[in-house]
């Protein structure tokens, strides 16, 4: 595995970069290949609280997690036990989704134990949908509608560029915009 450790508003140390590559490297044991693909680690500080976001691509999925805490170490236990706790839920999908699109026989190892998987957890049920008209508006004015609506982001037509995109609140008050391809 190859990381990328970044800091924002803190120097990362070498005990620090050894710390979070002791810790990443747990995650190895559920792959059955070893990951080829770099590992991006953020560690910031805000606030007088430690940060941690991980992000590892793999072939057609994305691991993600972050956490904060009043102290870094606490942060990088945490996210890895996030990541660790998101690949054993997620398995058994990612590797049957795996099997039937890429030909890949699976992303993840099966462990030695069988694992009891209760069938409510492995169906995802879609309890609401909704239709509405994509209004053309540039992206202060979907922020502002988002804002008015009290929701966390906003589907809109971007009037400059005639694309689909999203507005959304990001953890930190900010506002962050998904535009496609």
């Amino acid at each position: 595995m190859e990381y990328i450790i970044r800091g924002q508003n803190i120097q990362v140390t070498d005990a620090m970069r050894d710390f979070v590559e002791k810790k990443l490297n747990r995650l190895e044991k559920y792959f059955e290949e070893s990951i080829t693909s770099d590992i991006n680690v953020t560690m910031s500080v805000t606030k007088g609280r430690h940060a941690v976001e991980v992000a590892i691509q793999l072939p057609n999925v994305m691991l993600r997690a972050e956490e904060k805490s009043e102290d870094m170490y606490a942060s990088v236990d945490l996210v890895v036990d996030k990541l660790e706790r998101q690949i054993r839920k997620n398995k058994t999908k990612l590797n049957r989704k795996f099997r039937q699109n890429s030909g890949i026989r699976t992303l993840f190892q099966d462990e030695g134990a069988p694992v009891k998987v209760l069938e409510e957890e492995d169906e995802l049920e879609l309890v609401r949908t909704k239709r509405f008209q994509l209004k053309p508006m540039d992206v202060e004015e979907a922020i502002l509608q988002m804002n008015m609506v009290g929701h966390s982001f906003f589907m809109f037509a971007n009037a400059a560029t005639k694309e689909v995109n999203v507005v959304y609140k990001r953890s930190d008050g900010k506002y962050g915009l998904i535009e496609q391809d």
